[in-house]
């Protein structure tokens, strides 16, 4: 039996009393999206003023200006960015004061990390998530992600509770309740394994922005940053983090390595990669879908045919650039993952991972690795069903056409 779920009013949205009423709250509201408020406003929170290298300031007045010209954003995600930014130079400012007091986390080495390459939607947050159940490594909890260092004076509460997960734990209520199908297209529970491109965002950086509104002047911005000085960056929080609750091996992923594999490997140059693929297709009727339910909320009004097109353009730089540069990993500490070996082959492909990163497939690691699969199989919170043509007026084949140099190259198979 199939129990897909069609989401009828995706591009034409009916708004629950729930949705509607936190839009009407907050319309009023004002929003400072200048640079040096925000700034201020960092500083008031954390009581410290040394945000580090002063460089950021030109990426920060570009973010802030990119969300600032979105003019057709919703008051609330003119709002929720306001408040990512002043958290992202308050963790910015948590960060310098870490390092000034405990100067040894400098001499901290990321050590062999494993590290998960390939587009949203191609199976790296199943791969990451699995690779995570085991103890041995160190992964990123999306509570720890959101707020990487505690504030000065703030510990645990009565009941042992992280202040900073309690509060990951209420956005996430929140966002069920605004967002509820989320959880089938990507569900951000704050104990799930989310992707350093957060901390990246700390350094004003990464390709982030452009999922949270209409941002192609910061893509441009961002496509010309040298990012091996940011990457060394997101280093330097890994140490940091490592410091604070090891153990030392990482297990990493982002889509944005795509196109960053030069600087990935040249800040970490003894990792082990997993690069995932999918169908392009696929990978982009469920993002757009994705896009589009949570711009309900986000948009004033949805443009279909325009989002489309942005992410298919997005999508495609990002794979021209990982099938120019998927050389420059070498071929003893890579692995290529088609997204169908995804489902029922894992565990030759960890092992085979696992080998050439140089770790031992412990009998407690195949454990936890199975006891993940048992209990996470794919569909879990439910399956939805994507229309590209009916939503947003482009055809699965129109759609692949520009596709042929990734099919070409890498083991793919059509799965849209």
């Amino acid at each position: 039996m199939d129990s897909a779920v069609d989401i009828e009013d995706l591009t034409n949205p009916v708004l629950t009393r729930a949705q509607r009423d936190t839009l009407e709250q907050v319309e009023s509201l004002p929003v400072d999206l200048d640079p040096g408020t925000l700034i201020a406003e960092a500083v008031e929170k954390t009581g410290l003023e040394n945000f580090g290298s002063g460089d950021f300031r030109t990426r920060l007045d570009a973010y802030a200006g990119a969300v600032e010209v979105d003019t057709g954003a919703t008051n609330l995600n003119r709002l929720i960015l306001h408040n990512r930014i002043v958290r992202l130079l308050s963790q910015r400012l948590l960060l310098t004061d870490l390092l000034r007091r405990y100067p040894e986390i400098n001499e901290i080495e990321i050590d062999r990390p494993i590290i998960v390459v390939g587009l949203p939607r191609s199976g790296t947050t199943h791969l990451v998530n699995l690779i995570a159940s085991d103890a041995r490594r160190r992964a990123l909890p999306y509570w720890e992600s959101q707020e990487p260092f505690v504030l000065r004076g703030e510990g645990p509460g009565v009941d042992g509770v992280d202040p900073r997960f309690a509060r990951s734990a209420a956005e996430h209520e929140s966002a069920k309740t605004m967002t509820p199908l989320l959880q089938a297209m990507h569900d951000r529970f704050p104990q799930a394994i989310e992707e350093e491109v957060e901390l990246l965002d700390l350094d004003f950086a990464s390709y982030v922005l452009e999922w949270h509104g209409r941002v192609p002047q910061w893509r441009d911005f961002y496509l010309g940053l040298n990012q091996d000085e940011h990457y060394a960056y997101l280093r330097t929080i890994l140490k940091a983090l490592t410091f604070l609750r090891g153990p030392r091996r990482w297990v990493l992923k982002s889509p944005q390595h795509c196109e960053q594999l030069g600087p990935l490997m040249r800040t970490f140059p003894d990792a082990t990669v997993a690069f995932t693929h999918r169908d392009p297709v696929a990978v982009i009727q469920s993002a757009v879908t994705m896009l589009a339910y949570g711009d309900r909320v986000r948009r004033k009004k949805i443009d279909p045919e325009a989002l489309v097109e942005y992410w298919i353009d997005r999508v495609e730089r990002l794979l021209r650039a990982c099938a120019r540069d998927r050389e420059l990993v070498d071929s003893g500490s890579s692995i290529d993952i088609s997204f169908h070996q995804l489902n029922g082959n894992e565990m030759s492909i960890l092992e085979t991972l696992y080998a050439y990163n140089g770790t031992p497939l412990s009998p407690q690691a195949r454990a936890a690795f199975r006891g993940y699969l048992d209990d996470n199989p794919r569909g879990k919170h439910g399956r939805l069903r994507y229309d590209l043509q009916g939503h947003f007026g482009r055809s699965p084949s129109e759609v692949r056409s520009r596709f042929g140099f990734y099919f070409d190259r890498f083991d793919v198979r059509e799965d849209a």
